[in-house]
């Protein structure tokens, strides 16, 4: 699988996930905020009893794990470091760090 391919859908969930503002609040607090505010995308962050860790949102936490545990298979199998890396689009040391740290646990 590419790199591409493996992000893809991530990226697609966690940035073309907005709101039309009409859709969701009332008029009179939308005319509060265009007298700060108009035509921007506005950020509204989460109240911190609500807060998630990264990447479990938007599923970029579960997606690495899944590629790491691949990267793990190959490498208990016999695959070289450098042919992971190349498979992987990444460099032989990221997958040292990820192998290593995978050892552990």
């Amino acid at each position: 699988m590419s790199y591409a391919a493996f992000f893809e859908p991530i990226f697609r969930r966690r940035f073309m996930e907005y709101q039309n503002a009409k859709n969701i609040l009332p008029e009179k607090l939308i005319d509060e905020i265009q007298k700060y505010i108009q035509g921007q995308t506005l950020y509204i962050p989460r109240k911190t009893s609500h807060k998630t860790g990264w990447g479990e949102m938007n599923g970029t936490k579960a997606a690495l794990r899944e590629r790491n545990q691949s990267i793990m298979r190959l490498y208990r199998v016999g695959s070289r470091i450098e042919d992971i890396a190349a498979q992987y689009y990444l460099s032989p040391d990221s997958v040292r760090k990820i192998v290593s740290t995978q050892n552990m646990d």
